[in-house]
C-alpha cells in the first residue's frame, strides 16, 4: 500500500504523455497519421486526451493525500511529484496550442512555460549549492488553478468532439480564458518568489 502514492504519480506521467501524443495526433502533427485520421477518429483522440488530463489532474491531489495518510512519504515521491506536475501542465499547454490558433491562450501559455522552466533551473542550481526551495501554499494553489483552467481550455478547444451545444461555448470559453489568465498571474508571482528566495540564499 505504501507504494500507491508513487504508483499514482507515475500514472500521472504516463497519462500526461498519452494526452500530449493524442492531442498532437488529433491536430495532424504526428508524421504518418495526418492523412489517415478521419474526423470521428480525431474527435475520439481529443476526447480521450481530455479524459486522460482530468484523471491525471485528480491523481495530483490523491498521491500527496495518500502519502500523508499512509505515512509513505519518500525521496523518490518528492522528486517525482513536481516532475509529474510540470510534465502534465507543459504537455497540456503544448497540446492545446497544437489544436489550432487560439489568440487568448498563446501569451499566458508562453508565460507559464517560461516560469516552469525557469523555476526548474533555479531548483537545479540551488540543489547544487545546497539550497532548497520548499513548495509554498500559493504554489500549491497555483497548480490547482493551472490544472482547472487547462481542463476548461481543453474542453473549449475540443468542444465539437463532445457534441456539446453551441450556445454555452462562448460563455465557457470566456470563463476558461479568465481563469487561465488568473492562473498565469499566480504562476508568475510564485516564480518571482522562488527567484527572490534563491537570490537571497545564494547571496
Amino acid at each position: 500500500m505504501k507504494q500507491l502514492p508513487n504508483i499514482l504519480t507515475s500514472l500521472r506521467l504516463v497519462l500526461a504523455l498519452f494526452m500530449f501524443v493524442a492531442l498532437a495526433a488529433a491536430s495532424g502533427s504526428v508524421p504518418g497519421l495526418a492523412d489517415r485520421l478521419e474526423p470521428p477518429q480525431q474527435f475520439a483522440l481529443e476526447r480521450w486526451a481530455v479524459y486522460a488530463f482530468v484523471i491525471a489532474a485528480v491523481t495530483d491531489f490523491f498521491d500527496g493525500w495518500l502519502a500523508r495518510k499512509l505515512n509513505a512519504t519518500s525521496v523518490w515521491g518528492a522528486i517525482l511529484d513536481p516532475i509529474g506536475d510540470k510534465v502534465l501542465v507543459c504537455g497540456a499547454v503544448l497540446g492545446l496550442l497544437a489544436l489550432g490558433p487560439q489568440p487568448m491562450v498563446v501569451l499566458p501559455a508562453g508565460l507559464i512555460l517560461f516560469r516552469e522552466f525557469t523555476v526548474s533551473a533555479l531548483r537545479e542550481v540551488g540543489a547544487g549549492k545546497g539550497v532548497k526551495l520548499p513548495v509554498t501554499l500559493l504554489a500549491k494553489w497555483k497548480t490547482t488553478l493551472q490544472l482547472t483552467a487547462l481542463a476548461l481550455e481543453l474542453l473549449v478547444a475540443a468542444w465539437g468532439a463532445f457534441s456539446l451545444p453551441d450556445g454555452p461555448h462562448d460563455a465557457v470559453a470566456l470563463f476558461a480564458h479568465g481563469l487561465f489568465w488568473l492562473a498565469t498571474l499566480v504562476t508568475l508571482i510564485t516564480g518571482a518568489q522562488y527567484w527572490e528566495q534563491t537570490r537571497k540564499a545564494l547571496s
